[in-house]
């Protein structure tokens, strides 16, 4: 039996036989990684030391053992990509860490629970912000993803103190400059702390805060990647609209293990239009619906665990291309929305679509000649254009097609 240790936040876990997320640790933890005091966490500042120093005392108080290349971290030095704030073209160096925490159950494969902890910071959002004046703002980055790593704390506690013994290890990890490209998860899985040979599986949450209560829609991506997870997923809701994403390529960290040829599922409550905007914060987060999605993941996670080995399947690369564009429309797409056309869940200030008239609700059909069915041909679409292109774009709104003029 695991030693019990008393949670450092003074709160007893919840334990009826099964122990359950609390609403009370989740609201907890994400006040605190979201708030100004910690500035963003960007990568390289006192903010991401300070999340670095609550996690840690977190994993410290479950008993999870070290699991970096110095205690807990794993330290690493990259590149920020430029952008128009870097006069020089060049770029920035940055140092990021991840935070890694082992439970060893003396078993044979390991299943690793992830979640990136790092967000754009203060100053112009490190170029990523989709604020129409960023200079200067908090982006505390509530839902993006101080929401995951609350994930992350909760299963890490309750697979720490439920009593148990699983058939698996677990190796939870909140991943540093995710919001870079993936930096950290593609570091950790190219200079691994612990064999990648014995990882059977990987899950990721990002973005789990914002469940609407309206529609109940879970976006759960990878589920090509094993030919047991949609059988899986589906058997054990009851409580969602679950929305399904083959592809192992995604922008979030299951992509760096995907890449590694290891199964792969990604939680996500779906987008926003506080995506990347510094009113990405603690009001906007539906407490009782991560609860439910953090104690979904579980089971899951425990249906995982029970498996003798977990089948891995590489997705076709038409599923998700991930197409490099110059131009955007300036949109918030409804990732939950299954089709035909690419829902407009907001619009951004500034931006050609507000420009043009968009409202959120249309439909985008059209860009040009290039038909915009889902979201990987409406990416594929953008990537077709330069900047200071004018083209026609078509939307469905309620029952009437629209053509509007946009100007990249």
């Amino acid at each position: 039996m695991k030693a019990l240790h008393i949670l450092f936040l003074g709160l007893l876990f919840q334990f009826d036989g099964v122990a359950q997320s609390s609403e009370t640790l989740v609201r907890q933890h994400i006040t605190y990684l979201a708030s100004d005091q910690l500035e963003g966490r960007a990568p390289g500042t006192k903010g991401e030391k300070l999340a670095q120093e609550y996690i840690i005392k977190a994993f410290k108080e479950y008993g999870l053992k070290p699991a970096g290349t110095k205690k807990f971290l794993q330290s690493f030095e990259y590149t920020e990509r430029p952008h128009a704030h870097h006069v020089d073209g060049k770029g920035v160096q940055w140092k990021g860490a991840n935070v890694i925490g082992y439970l060893d159950n003396d078993a044979e494969k390991t299943i690793v629970i992830g979640a990136h902890y790092d967000h754009l910071g203060a100053e112009d959002g490190r170029g990523s912000s989709l604020a129409a004046e960023p200079v200067g703002k908090i982006h505390n980055g509530a839902d993006d993803n101080a929401s995951g790593v609350a994930g992350l704390l909760e299963l890490a506690r309750i697979y720490a103190l439920n009593g148990e013994k699983e058939k698996v290890n677990f190796l939870f990890m909140a991943f540093s400059a995710e919001e870079a490209g993936l930096i950290g998860s593609k570091h950790f899985t190219n200079n691994p702390t612990k064999p990648m040979e014995k990882v059977m599986a990987m899950m990721n949450m990002d973005m789990i805060g914002r469940l609407r209560d309206s529609t109940n829609s879970l976006i759960i991506g990878g589920v090509g990647t094993s030919p047991v997870w949609i059988p899986m997923v589906k058997s054990l809701n009851s409580v969602f609209e679950l929305k399904f994403d083959t592809a192992g390529m995604g922008p979030s960290d299951h992509a760096s293990f995907y890449l590694k040829d290891k199964p792969v599922l990604h939680f996500f409550s779906g987008t926003h239009s506080d995506y990347h905007k510094p009113s990405d914060d603690i009001e906007k987060i539906n407490f009782p619906g991560e609860v439910k999605i953090i104690n979904y993941i579980k089971k899951v996670i425990d249906s995982t665990s029970n498996l003798a080995i977990v089948p891995f399947t590489k997705t076709k690369s038409n599923e998700r291309k991930m197409t490099a564009f110059k131009v955007t429309l300036g949109i918030m797409a409804d990732y939950a929305f299954g089709g035909p056309g690419v829902k407009v869940d907001g619009v951004s200030p500034g931006k050609p679509a507000e420009k043009a008239g968009f409202l959120a609700g249309d439909l985008v059909l059209k860009i040009g000649e290039f038909e915009t069915n889902d979201i990987y041909k409406y990416m594929e679409a953008l990537g077709k254009f330069e900047k200071g292109q004018k083209v026609t774009v078509e939307l469905k709104r309620g029952g009437e097609v629209l053509k509007k003029d946009v100007e990249f």
